[in-house]
């Protein structure tokens, strides 16, 4: 669905992935301090993950699986709908983990784990009607990246900013001018 969108319009990929590489980290630092609305964004992108991963897709006959660990070059990443998408694909999820956690390392090392879980799921279930491709892989893995990296953006302009009541203590319940 998403590489159908950017077959038709190429550029919207890169330009995508531009506007998630300058959005992505204050979009973060807004959310560090809205763990509830981090939380049900996380859930929404994983929701969305699952849809587009593992809802049935348009051929039921018996799918193949393609193991490539050659990897693809950057020529193939600007000019493939397929591999935009799939980096596209785990850029917020792992961000918003990653915010939320306030972990992006270990964010990424699950975006990863998630997508070969989901590359085996394909695999093992060939009545879904998808293919399995290590390539999906390394673009979600790379995807993961950009979203870690966003997210250790966000958490380092979350700490330069001013805390509620900075120079305060509590005690009982009243706040004290900390001195």
């Amino acid at each position: 669905m998403i590489s159908t969108v950017l077959a038709m319009h190429p550029w919207l990929g890169s330009y995508g992935l531009v506007v998630v590489l300058a959005v992505g980290p204050f979009a973060g630092w807004w959310l560090a301090s809205r763990p509830r609305v981090a939380g049900a964004l996380l859930l929404a992108s994983l929701a969305a993950v699952a849809v587009l991963t593992l809802s049935p897709g348009p051929s039921h006959a018996l799918t193949r699986c393609w193991v490539d660990l050659s990897g693809w070059s950057p020529g193939a990443l600007l000019n493939s709908p397929t591999v935009q998408a799939n980096v596209i694909l785990f850029v917020a999820p792992v961000l918003l983990a990653g915010v939320l956690t306030r972990r992006p390392l270990a964010a990424l090392v699950a975006g990863s784990a998630l997508s070969a879980g989901i590359e085996l799921v394909q695999m093992m279930v060939p009545a879904l009607g998808r293919s399995c491709d290590t390539s999906d892989w390394q673009a979600n893995t790379l995807g993961a990246v950009v979203g870690a990296a966003a997210a250790a953006l966000a958490l380092l302009l979350d700490g330069s900013r001013p805390q509620r009541g900075a120079g305060r203590t509590e005690h009982r319940g009243v706040n004290h001018l900390a001195l």
